[in-house]
């Protein structure tokens, strides 16, 4: 590929990426949208989350699910702790202290 096609190219891909998230901000910003539109779009990140979550903590590296790995264990009491304190840092430093004990134990 010559410079013209690596510069078309890298113009596509910014506007592959960026038009999706554009669009709805152009045309949604001026207007009002419904109460229950707005709670159920701020539900998405939670859901994604849990989407990501869920395999690595419920299913094992051969693929059946398994209730007893360690993972799970520190996540219940790291999630617990999220919502009763609502603190990024001190969840993480729990998380990863948890983590840690449960490795070496």
């Amino acid at each position: 590929m010559n410079f013209p096609d690596y510069l078309l190219l890298m113009f596509g891909m910014g506007a592959v990426t960026y038009l999706p998230r554009l669009l709805p901000l152009f045309f949604l910003s001026q207007r009002e949208l419904p109460r229950w539109l707005v709670d159920w779009l701020e539900l998405i990140p939670v859901a994604i989350l849990a989407a990501l979550l869920a395999p690595a903590l419920l299913i094992n590296p051969q693929g059946s699910l398994e209730l007893s790995r360690p993972e799970l264990w520190v996540a219940v009491p790291t999630f617990l702790f999220a919502v009763k304190t609502r603190s990024l840092g001190g969840t993480v430093f729990i998380g990863m202290i948890l983590y840690w004990l449960a490795q070496s134990l």
